[in-house]
């Protein structure tokens, strides 16, 4: 009864474990604990993002759909856009007015450069959209093994203070397993969130990028619309 007694003495408190755990478990604990709150500061500041990108979407596309002429809508956007949708749509407005000469005729090859115009603004916009999403798949991937390290590091030591102390009782092998285990679950508490939401974010944000490609594919209709008029 006497090391069952002992070892129900001993405190295993999250705190408790990690003091007593050596200091490479430790280091391990605490960029673990470290990578989960940075993958929570990015799943929350990219909720905020989608849903403001999706509100400012919907805003211009209620402008752009509006019937006011295009002319005028990029004079009223163009100096300060404020959302993904108004650069896009500024970055080929302004590339169609520099493709017409002094007459008034498009300079060969203009619809061609307002696409890519285009392609560039988005994919600057897909830049800033995904970015911070390879942090939570680099955690999702690689929490566990550091996990898996530390408790494999922590019972190396455990078994090292089994064999100096010449005692296999509970109340020297628990604490060890205990503080070993618990690298493991942070490992777990950081990867599973960072996978759940890499994969929720990586979809968001790939439907978000093909409503500015569907919007660009329909701008450049409307102008190629207004070229065969005005040919």
């Amino acid at each position: 009864m006497e090391p069952i007694q002992a070892a129900e003495a001993l405190d295993f408190s999250l705190l408790a474990l990690f003091a007593r755990a050596s200091l490479t478990v430790q280091i391990v604990m605490v960029l673990l604990i470290v990578a989960s709150f940075w993958s929570w500061a990015i799943i929350i500041q990219k909720f905020l993002t989608f849903a403001t990108a999706r509100r400012e979407a919907a805003r211009f596309d209620r402008a752009f759909w509006s019937g006011e002429p295009l002319d005028d809508l990029y004079d009223r956007l163009s100096d300060t856009p404020s959302g993904a949708s108004e650069r896009i749509f500024a970055a080929g407005m302004t590339e169609w007015r520099r493709s017409h000469r002094d007459d008034g005729a498009l300079i060969p090859g203009g619809v061609s450069r307002i696409d890519r115009a285009m392609n560039v603004a988005i994919q600057r916009e897909e830049g800033r959209l995904f970015r911070g999403l390879s942090f939570l798949a680099t955690v999702g991937s690689t929490a566990p093994f550091i996990g898996l390290f530390g408790t494999v590091w922590g019972i190396k030591t455990a078994f090292e203070g089994i064999a100096m102390s010449q005692n296999t009782s509970l109340a020297v092998v628990a604490p060890g397993i205990a503080e070993a285990l618990l690298a493991t679950a942070l490992g777990l508490l950081a990867a599973i969130p960072a996978v759940i939401f890499y994969n929720k974010l990586s979809g968001d944000a790939e439907r978000v990028t093909g409503n500015w490609e569907a919007f660009a594919d329909e701008f450049s209709t409307l102008l190629s619309r207004q070229l065969d008029g005005e040919a």
